[in-house]
């Protein structure tokens, strides 16, 4: 076991180039071993990283996933709501018009299938996209905010719509999991 401090960090994130991957992995290609960590999801899933393992795939480079918490699944969990039958969307769009055009389609797939509907957002957006869940989404729609899993300040609650109005954590850069079931 290595310190931490002693430990070679490199950041790949949505500014890096698909050109700069070779890069990130030398190491791995001069014989030494690489990881991939997200700071707050699942490392390739709605993450830059995926780019990352789709080039050590072309260059014949064993991918191995290891057991770790997964913020999508652990706040699936934690929800209470459908863990039968959900879908994850990542990002919903950022443009206005078409991120609430997203949200009713989201709900309207929801009750049709019974189906938990999972997205996440950048976390300097969380607080705008959930004000725009509540002033949306219909009363009776459930919703779950699950904030800084396994952190000392971790915040997980599901409520009816109608519910939130009274109170609206403050979840501003903050990594949010987003959950709603209609």
């Amino acid at each position: 076991m290595r310190p931490l401090q002693e430990i070679e960090m490199q950041v790949l994130n949505e500014h890096t180039r698909f050109n700069e991957l070779d890069r990130l992995l030398e190491p791995l290609l001069a014989g030494n071993d690489i990881g991939l960590l997200s700071e707050a999801g699942c490392p390739a899933v709605a993450d830059p990283g995926a780019n990352l393992v789709r080039v050590a795939h072309q260059k014949h480079v064993p991918v191995v996933p290891l057991v770790g918490p997964s913020s999508i699944l652990l706040a699936l969990m934690a929800s209470g709501l459908n863990g039968q039958n959900f879908h994850f969307h990542g990002y919903l769009p950022i443009k206005n018009e078409l991120r609430l055009k997203t949200i009713f389609q989201l709900e309207e797939e929801s009750a049709r299938s019974n189906q938990t509907q999972i997205f996440i957002e950048t976390p300097y957006r969380n607080q705008k996209l959930l004000e725009l869940l509540i002033q949306n989404c219909n009363d009776e729609t459930d919703l779950c905010i699950a904030s800084n899993l396994t952190l000392k300040d971790e915040y997980i609650a599901t409520k009816k719509i109608k519910e939130w109005r009274s109170y609206l954590p403050q979840i501003a850069k903050r990594p949010t999991v987003f959950l709603l079931h209609r």
